[in-house]
């Protein structure tokens, strides 16, 4: 019966009891085994130990294996659809030209020769495009222009009707819906690769015209739309819709190989995307080789297990070697680690003097202050390496103290010195060292560090002198009261030189700036607020004012904040800072401003006088005409009433309309103050018409508009908006003329269309001119003050004009137009925002009265 009963004592682990600790079950049941049955169970663990380590370097083995692959799969996946995106992208800018000659032939803009002309620049200019074809109504070929590669069979001759084939199935498609398509030829053994197909409608204001027809080569779209690394990494191929290759060359597939591997051999990875516009008619696809690394895998896998072989052997002697000392050393480990614990423990500095003064004993807190070891200081005599040698004197007569039992309990106050040279400040206590004989042996010191609170108690004292400093320095006056009570707490230097030492002048601040201040009644002449919770007025930011004090005669910003006292009292603290100089300062620039838009509208009207001159000369010559003529009847005898009448009414309207010239210029130049009001987009731009009309009429410039419909109003200054539409018209008829464009190029357009920016609704500007756009360096510099490109310029035009839309919270910004890489004008655009809008902005700052300004 004992045999059985100390097997399974031995073999089962005891029931754990509900609530214990699982580490103390397993040391519990580790006890209970024999020693030799622990030998085995611990012989064992390496083995476990080694063939667990094994398998986590398979598993991680088969894992950074699969996630290589995975991460090849998505690089190559990435890199086709950044590759389809770029022909996408090719295809659709060339769709954009193509679809641009059909509608110029739709509306007649251009003839055959031109068509020819343009053609071949698109030719020319881009490899993929081979073919471009004029197709009528009847599928004749009106005119065609192919580049020099295309081989003579796929040739379109003018005059000849389409065959029956894919060119002739997509034109009547085309015809059908009139919408633009794209198709792609079958792959035929024996012949050309086909050309990629796209039909544009030539749709004209009534009816169906005809096609452009563009035939695109598949190897140069693939060629040059394709980035070179892509092409250098994978093979890359163009299919049609039924898997046949239009171009490239697709990599073969691998022998089979009959060696034998642990890590699979990698297989050819391979993506398809199709490309649209075109479908999936066109399907571009790449393939690539993963690199192999099978040998090299299985060599790392065999030496990992060999290495785990070895080391479970080296485990299993190492550890019967070291068993019997680790049993050995346990108890001794144990009881000096308990004393060196409680030691180390120990933040204070512990050191032990004998009789005769010599050091036996200290701890490690000691020696880390000191930064001496225990062996440089264990048998020192006086003088010890931390005493400072300055203090050698008074710390020898510390010492012959402490060894008569001379000090007291409150100990002592002395400088160390590091091993390192530094010093830091220290507090020692001396007791008598008794054995456990109960015979004195020696003397304890115990030393702590006083360098931090000693240094905190010097900076405390510090802080608050240059805090007094600092505030009496103050170019402002603070002052701080608590609430509702005539006490000043507190007031600088300025505040006694503006107020004096009373409450009074803190009180008028407050009350003029609009500040609360005010005080529940309460009895016995107790605070009204004691007991409130205050830290929600106290976190709270501080209110600023800006007010004028009539008896300094100065300006002041006023900021306020609530605070709690040192005594916890709820108080307010006022700041007040002098602004006058600042006042001045902003007032001045307001009346500078004007007086440089108004000089600004001179200059514009200057720069347009020649234009208005001759605007004006043809309703004067009219009526010098009329006159002339009428003089002429009256001296022959020939003038009827009828003909007088037509004479006058035409005189008086060739009057009223140059009456009407000189003064929408006489209200453009005249100098007025700035008067904000709800207008209509609308009526500015018409306003701007009129005037900017004359200039480009001058210079021979198209000029032409678009507002949208249903626009709210916005709050703007209309005569100054019209400056900004007139400066930036003017300036883009300027640019046309330097850019010497041809009489069909010369056209300047502004749009007026609604736009939001950043979630607040408003109106975009916009004028878009054919010159030769901005250079880089003068984009950097366009809105800087004194900065222009003309020879007689000022500089100040487009500053100005920046300056007016931001004054009406909006945003001014310039870009160049483009036609690929070809710059084909400017663009200028601002932004102002609605009525609505705009009264937001103009929330943040608002008037409370002449005296007073509230600032957000």
């Amino acid at each position: 019966m004992d045999t059985p009963q100390k097997k399974n004592t031995e073999t089962t682990p005891p029931t754990p009891f509900t609530g214990a600790d699982p580490t103390r079950w397993w040391r519990m049941w580790w006890r209970s085994l024999s020693p030799t049955r622990q030998d085995r169970l611990a012989a064992f663990a390496p083995l476990v130990s080694v063939a667990l380590f094994m398998a986590a370097i398979v598993v991680a083995f088969w894992y950074l294996r699969a996630e290589e692959v995975d991460r090849d799969q998505q690089a190559l996946k990435r890199d086709v659809e950044y590759a389809q995106q770029r022909m996408r992208l090719r295809l659709l800018e060339r769709q954009e030209q193509v679809m641009r000659i059909a509608r110029d032939l739709a509306y007649g803009d251009i003839g055959t020769a031109e068509f020819v002309n343009r053609a071949e620049v698109l030719v020319t200019q881009y490899p993929e495009l081979q073919i471009l074809t004029w197709v009528d109504r009847d599928g004749r070929i009106i005119t065609s222009y192919a580049a020099p590669t295309v081989p003579s069979e796929q040739l379109r001759m003018p005059g000849e009707t389409l065959k029956n084939d894919e060119a002739a199935q997509s034109f009547q498609l085309v015809k059908e819906s009139n919408q633009s398509i794209y198709t792609q030829p079958r792959v035929l053994v024996g012949y050309p690769p086909p050309l990629l197909q796209f039909h544009s409608p030539v749709i004209g204001t009534r009816n169906f015209g005809g096609t452009v027809m563009a035939e695109f080569s598949i190897d140069s779209l693939m060629r040059y739309a394709t980035p070179s690394d892509l092409l250098a990494r994978y093979a890359v191929t163009l299919t049609d819709g039924h898997g046949a290759i239009i171009a490239g060359t697709p990599l073969t597939a691998p022998r089979q190989s009959n060696t034998w591997h642990v890590v699979p051999q990698p297989q050819a990875t391979e993506y398809q995307v199709p490309i649209s516009p075109v479908g999936s008619s066109l399907v571009l696809k790449v393939q690539a080789y993963r690199t192999s690394l099978s040998m090299v895998g299985n060599g790392m896998f065999w030496l990992v297990a060999a290495l785990s072989l070895l080391t479970a052997w080296l485990l299993m002697g190492t550890w019967r070697h070291t068993r019997k000392r680790l049993r050995a050393q346990d108890a001794l480990i144990a009881e000096t680690n308990f004393r060196r614990a409680m030691e180390n423990s120990l933040l204070t500095g512990m050191r032990a003097l004998d009789m005769n003064g010599r050091i036996t004993y200290v701890n490690a807190a000691f020696c880390q202050m000191t930064g001496w070891s225990e062996q440089e200081l264990v048998g020192q005599t006086a003088p010890y390496p931390y005493w400072a040698e300055s203090d050698y004197e008074y710390l020898h007569s510390k010492l012959k103290d402490e060894l008569s039992g001379k000090t007291g309990q409150n100990g002592f106050q002395v400088r160390v010195r590091r091993k390192n040279g530094s010093m830091f400040d220290a507090r020692l206590y001396i007791s008598p060292l008794i054995d456990a004989r109960g015979h004195q042996t020696g003397w304890m010191s115990s030393m702590t560090d006083i360098t931090e609170s000693k240094r905190i108690r010097d900076q405390l004292a510090a802080s608050h002198d240059r805090f007094t400093i600092v505030l009496e320095a103050l170019d402002a006056s603070v002052s701080v009261a608590p609430l509702g009570s005539a006490e000043l707490l507190f007031a600088n230097k300025l505040y006694r030189q503006w107020f004096g030492s009373q409450t009074t002048g803190h009180l008028q601040l407050v009350q003029q700036a609009g500040l609360p201040a005010e005080r529940s009644e309460s009895v016995d002449d107790e605070d009204g607020l004691m007991g409130l919770p205050t830290d929600s007025l106290t976190d709270a930011s501080s209110n600023n004012a800006e007010i004028y004090v009539g008896e300094l005669g100065k300006w002041l910003e006023v900021r306020s904040r609530y605070l709690s006292w040192v005594d916890g009292r709820l108080a307010q603290m006022v700041i007040a800072t002098d602004i006058t100089q600042r006042r001045l300062a902003e007032e001045q620039a307001a009346r500078q401003t004007e007086q440089a838009h108004s000089a600004s509208r001179l200059i514009t009207m200057g720069e347009m006088a020649s234009s208005v001159a001759h605007e004006l000369n043809q309703p004067l010559t009219a009526i010098s005409n009329y006159s002339s003529g009428m003089l002429s009847r009256l001296e022959s005898g020939t003038l009827t009433e009828e003909q007088m009448k037509f004479a006058l009414e035409k005189t008086a309207h060739q009057a009223q309309r140059a009456g009407q010239i000189i003064q929408r210029i006489r209200s453009f130049v005249k100098r007025s103050e700035p008067n904000r009001t709800l207008v209509h987009a609308q009526e500015m731009v018409d306003e701007a018409l009129e005037l900017a009309n004359i200039e480009m009429r001058r210079r021979n410039v198209r000029l032409t508009h678009f507002v949208a419909a249903r626009i709210p109003p916005v709050m703007a200054d209309a005569i100054l908006i019209e400056q900004v539409l007139i400066n930036l018209i003017k300036n883009a008829g300027e640019s046309i003329d330097q850019a010497q464009r041809p009489p069909a190029q010369r056209s300047v357009e502004l749009r007026v269309q609604p736009k939001d920016n950043e979630g607040l609704a408003g109106v975009e500007f916009s004028v878009k001119d054919s010159g030769k756009g901005l250079p880089p360096e003068v984009q950097e510099r366009l809105f800087e003050a004194f900065f222009s490109t003309k020879n007689e310029g000022m500089g100040i035009g487009l500053n100005l004009c920046r300056s007016i839309v931001e004054s009406h919270h909006g945003r001014m910004s310039a870009e160049n137009l483009y036609n690929g890489s070809e710059v084909v004008g400017c663009r200028f655009f601002f932004w102002i925002p609605l009525a609505a809008a705009q009264e937001k902005g103009d929330n943040f700052s608002s008037a409370i009265n002449p005296n007073t300004r509230k600032s957000a």
